[in-house]
């Protein structure tokens, strides 16, 4: 194997290794404060796929807009309260310290920095195919296009009207 696809290779298992666990941990979070409040477990789950699913999404969402020129305003927005969501569902959770908001924060955070990295990374773009060129014995001589398109200035056509016309 070459280098080159050792590292891809190395990125794929870290990515879904940090992907895994942080998706794991944010799940789990959301769907503990969604049952600590009353909702159902069933609601639990549905809430943490809802939240961490709908981040991702959006995500992928600003990528295609922005490959096609489209604006990406409300779907930006709409990403950064999802994960605001996500981050409050972690800290919820922690201890209540500095260093226990920091600790439950950083697998939301992470999770969020690939996702960045992921979407805003160049997508692989395919070598053009081989161009034949073919020779051209001699170049033809260019007409100036004033000539050939457009009569000079003043002169009008014979078989065209010059705009009077008379009313009979």
């Amino acid at each position: 194997m070459t280098r080159v696809r050792l590292e891809a290779g190395a990125r794929l298992v870290i990515l879904l290794a940090i992907g895994g666990m942080a998706g794991a941990a944010a799940f789990t979070h959301v769907h503990d404060l969604t049952v600590a409040h009353g909702q159902p477990d069933w609601i639990g789950w549905a809430n943490a796929v809802a939240i961490e699913l709908m981040a991702i999404y959006l995500g992928l969402e600003i990528r295609a807009r922005r490959r096609a020129g489209r604006p990406v305003g409300l779907v930006g927005v709409l990403l950064v309260g999802f994960a605001i969501l996500s981050l409050a569902a972690q800290v919820a959770e922690a201890e209540r310290s500095v260093w226990g908001w920091i600790v439950a924060a950083v697998p939301s955070l992470a999770f969020l920095a690939l996702v960045k990295v992921v979407l805003s990374s160049a997508p692989a773009v395919a070598e053009p195919a081989p161009v034949d060129l073919v020779p051209v014995s001699e170049p033809t001589p260019a007409r100036p296009a004033s000539s050939a398109v457009l009569p000079a200035l003043g002169v009008v056509h014979p078989a065209r009207s010059n705009g009077v016309e008379v009313a009979r």
